[in-house]
């Protein structure tokens, strides 16, 4: 597992079960770089051994909040990484019964720190775009059925995810992802 450094995700002092932080290793030279961005055998050396099936790639422009988004019945597990710019990247614990449930973990992803976020299934997921563009790319290990998504509201003060918004940032978000319910709403 040389070509990779995974790291387990934790709050308050507890790991959050299956969320990990995989940094590659990067080979430059004065022509540039290169990496592996995913190689089957060393994911599943870390413990993160899952087929996927669909690539996504986005992007949006500074102050662009996409999330929190989940899939109901069909669930995904996700690998993700930003190729242009800088996130701030959320996954929130939904699996019922999980010590972490509703529990929250951060992490700035870059094309400089080439840095990736594995988010497994029953996570919701977003993000924050803190440079002027950003790039963001996302493997799935199940297909996208937009019958079957779900969301939480990204301020949710239950959750109370802590996003890196500057001061003077005027966010931007879908119609959809104003108008999500809270976590406790989700329970009843």
């Amino acid at each position: 597992m040389g070509k990779i450094t995974v790291e387990n995700c934790e709050t308050d002092g507890i790991v959050i079960e299956g969320l990990k932080v995989i940094t590659p290793q990067v080979f430059g030279d004065n022509r540039g770089y290169f990496m592996e961005t995913y190689n089957y055998n060393d994911f599943k050396e870390a413990g993160i051994d899952h087929v996927f099936v669909q690539d996504n790639q986005s992007a949006s422009k500074k102050g662009v909040l996409r999330g929190l988004h989940f899939q109901k019945n069909f669930p995904q597990d996700k690998l993700v990484r930003v190729i242009k710019g800088e996130v701030f990247d959320v996954a929130v614990d939904m699996r019922k019964g999980s010590e972490t449930y509703g529990k929250w973990f951060g992490v700035l992803l870059s094309e400089e720190n080439k840095k990736q976020f594995f988010i497994p299934k029953n996570f919701a997921h977003g993000f924050l775009v803190l440079s002027d563009y950003a790039e963001f790319c996302y493997k799935c290990t199940d297909f996208y059925h937009p019958d079957d998504e779900g969301g939480l509201l990204w301020s949710d003060p239950e959750i109370g995810v802590k996003w890196p918004i500057p001061e003077g940032m005027e966010l931007t978000l879908s119609e959809k992802d104003t108008k999500w319910g809270s976590i406790k709403e989700l329970e009843r």
